[in-house]
């Protein structure tokens, strides 16, 4: 049976400053908690209606109702669990790394994390104003990728300025990406979903690219940040 302390520590830690001070993250579902449960983060505590079996020691069995109770879902997925927060991991920024630069739509976060890992980036490099990774809205978006990609908060500017690789950023007025001689090195900067990327950053950008518009009337104003992230990625993978 979950008890009030259990309810209330779960419940806070959708606020960054619960989860920042217990050192826990939401997980919910059977498949992305199994993902988790394989890789190396620590599991604190796990919620299920159904057992998993090898983790009895820190499995509470609970009801549907209790479930919802804790969820974040409108429909919970038979499970819920906390994991710790782990320690940051020195940035390798080996061939592709991302930035973002103030992505704020938790979303978008997560499915950038996914198309991290799906085009083999080790590397997600964020601003201190884009949304938390450990977000449960992102965490769930991510499908278990948070566990494949090192994401890190910095001040963008200062880790851009270092790099001696080129820097890539993402603006409309950008060469055409399709027509770019893309290395097998360097940073892609993404901007906010509505203002783009920023002037201070764009002042350490080298290249400027854009993805084309090919529709007639050519009034879709902008891409959203996840599907622009999508399409250069692979531009980049596959030059």
């Amino acid at each position: 049976m979950l008890s009030k302390s259990q309810i209330k520590l779960i419940t806070s830690l959708k606020q960054k400053k619960y989860r920042l001070q217990h050192g826990f993250f939401v997980v919910e579902g059977l498949k992305t908690i199994a993902e988790l449960l394989d890789s190396e983060l620590e599991l604190y505590q796990l919620f299920t209606t159904e057992s998993f079996g090898d983790k009895s020691e820190k499995e509470v069995i609970i009801t549907a109702a209790e479930l919802k109770k804790i969820s974040f879902l409108t429909t919970p997925n038979k499970a819920l669990a906390l994991f710790r927060i782990p320690e940051p991991k020195i940035i390798q920024a080996e061939g592709l790394v991302v930035a973002l630069d103030d992505v704020r739509d938790p979303g978008n976060l997560g499915t950038i994390i996914r198309l991290c890992d799906w085009f083999g980036v080790k590397d997600l490099v964020c601003s201190k104003n884009t949304v938390d990774c450990f977000n449960p809205k992102v965490i769930q978006a991510t499908m278990g990728s948070i566990t494949r990609v090192n994401v890190s908060y910095l001040e963008l500017e200062n880790f851009l300025q270092k790099q001696t690789i080129p820097v890539f950023g993402a603006f409309m007025e950008g060469e055409n990406v399709y027509r770019s001689a893309l290395p097998k090195q360097g940073v892609l900067v993404m901007g906010n979903e509505a203002n783009g990327i920023s002037e201070i950053i764009e002042n350490v950008i080298t290249q400027k690219v854009s993805i084309p518009r090919f529709g007639d009337l050519q009034a879709t104003e902008s891409l959203n940040v996840a599907t622009a992230t999508a399409i250069l990625l692979s531009e980049f993978k596959r030059s």
